[in-house]
């Protein structure tokens, strides 16, 4: 399975990173422990919500489009 999942900041709740991965727990994780240098200034996150793709080509279109200007407005209607 591919995720595509949405955090945002505890400290900078106005902040929100969108990213893809086969391991859920584990990149989270990840995001929370400093490992990723574009999420390491705004932690910790919370996983806001997450979509579960077969079809990784889906999901990679998923995640991009909700990096696109409708995409955030998409997310902040249904999501946050």
């Amino acid at each position: 399975m591919y995720y595509v999942y949405l955090l945002r900041s505890l400290i900078s709740p106005e902040q929100k990173y969108v990213g893809i991965t086969e391991d859920l727990k584990k990149r989270i994780a990840e995001h929370n422990s400093g490992q990723s240098t574009h999420t390491t200034k705004f932690m910790p996150w919370e996983l806001v919500t997450y979509h579960a793709f077969q079809n990784k080509y889906k999901a990679y279109d998923f995640e991009r489009y909700l990096k696109t200007g409708s995409g955030k407005a998409f997310a902040s209607k249904r999501f946050l």
